[in-house]
């Protein structure tokens, strides 16, 4: 694995954390709450998004309308079913999602879950510096590089890994702020 691939491997890595991030609650309405949520939609696990249309009215509001009017209940129990924590309430054409303010206690948890999707992060980047600095020192080992060369990449590939944690540590930041804020 040479460095070029380390570093896209790594923002790979940084973007997945993003998204994550992304399914975590923070006490205002964001469709992206309902990413990992999927259906079961004639015998297959369908995400929502492919079922209908979700849109955020306004900040304590999920709206869901469905393509279909019939998988107004395979969404409504996948949402009742899912680890989002909502109750959906179903007017017959839409569902709506509403957002209750967060709990101190709650806002606690959300940071802890946010902490361990970072954490996550960090360990995948530092699995990729690993897996690299072993191709590294297999090429100087074998000769293909010389020492000098193979120190260099491995002085740039701890820049790198250090510049995609300290990315996850800044997300994780911005995730904590908001979370927190009321």
């Amino acid at each position: 694995m040479k460095l070029a691939e380390a570093e896209s491997t790594m923002q790979k890595t940084v973007e997945s954390t993003q998204r994550a991030f992304n399914t975590i609650r923070t006490g205002r309405a964001n469709a992206s709450l309902l990413d990992k949520v999927t259906a079961d939609y004639y015998g297959s696990p369908t995400p929502l998004k492919s079922l209908a249309n979700i849109s955020t009215p306004d900040s304590t509001t999920i709206l869901i309308q469905p393509y279909d009017r019939n998988t107004l209940s395979l969404i409504e129990k996948a949402i009742s079913m899912s680890d989002v924590g909502l109750t959906p309430s179903n007017d017959g054409s839409l569902i709506r999602l509403n957002i209750p303010p967060l709990t101190s206690d709650r806002r606690k948890e959300l940071v802890k879950i946010a902490a361990k999707y970072a954490e996550e992060g960090r360990v995948a980047i530092r699995n990729i510096r690993r897996d690299t600095l072993d191709t590294i020192r297999k090429l100087e080992k074998n000769a293909e590089i010389s020492e000098d060369d193979s120190r260099d990449q491995q002085d740039k590939l701890q820049k790198l890994t250090n510049k995609y944690t300290a990315k996850i540590d800044e997300l994780l930041a911005e995730k904590e702020k908001d979370i927190t804020t009321v």
